[in-house]
């Protein structure tokens, strides 16, 4: 009877081992940082102003596509915001191969039937992004960065035209050619900058402000800084 009662307080205390020792894993989750709301002009006078430096700048610095958010769907990272932003469905084939869907490239407001027509867009181009503080990240850090999915407005999908048009230019030097993008794109371009502590150059800056004092003066900026 000894031992009977001895192999139940044994399977008892295995039972409670993962009941205390989930509020313990739990509490080591790592925080999820909280989203940041402002209006475009709070959020401009956020944007920090330094001089750009491209020295030492290839693209092959930062590592994409790469196997996406979901490393098990056979999708990089490209097929992967491109499921997610048509507007009508493609089929999914062997390969991640997409075939049909509807796309609305918002920079110039067309409407795209083929996937192969469109170029996944960093809302703040690479070279920008080094020139505004991404050259001194780690590897790991610029890979996260090109493969952005945390945030809605971090990576487009728009048509190969408007992408090369826009290349690694600032809002000082290319905007959307469809006035009604314009607001939209200044405010997803600062939360991009705020979301990774990006900075401006001066010029950068000024025209950010002559959105966010004129035009754009009731647009929102939403961000989530990245840890």
């Amino acid at each position: 009877m000894i031992k009977n009662l001895a192999r139940s307080f044994g399977a008892l205390s295995l039972a409670l081992v993962p009941l205390l020792s989930a509020p313990t894993a739990q509490a080591a989750a790592p925080a999820v940082p909280v989203a940041e709301v402002t209006t475009l002009a709070d959020a401009v006078g956020l944007v920090k102003v330094t001089e750009e430096d491209r020295s030492g700048y290839t693209r092959t610095k930062f590592k994409h596509w790469n196997s996406g958010d979901d490393a098990g769907d056979g999708c990089n990272t490209r097929n992967e915001v491109l499921i997610a932003e048509a507007v009508v469905a493609p089929t999914v084939e062997a390969g991640c191969k997409l075939t049909g869907g509807t796309w609305t490239s918002y920079y110039d407001g067309q409407d795209v039937t083929s996937a192969g027509s469109l170029d996944i867009d960093h809302m703040v181009p690479l070279a920008e992004a080094w020139d505004s503080g991404a050259s001194t990240w780690s590897a790991a850090r610029r890979e996260k960065y090109a493969n952005d999915q945390g945030a809605d407005v971090s990576l487009v999908a728009v048509t190969a035209r408007s992408n090369r048009q826009k290349s690694d230019q600032d809002p000082a030097d290319w905007m959307p050619p469809s006035p009604e993008a314009q607001c939209r794109y200044v405010g997803e371009w600062v939360a991009t900058k705020l979301r990774w502590d990006l900075t401006a150059d001066d010029r950068e800056l000024e025209a950010l402000k002559v959105y966010a004092e004129g035009p754009c003066e009731d647009t929102i900026v939403r961000y989530a800084p990245v840890v």
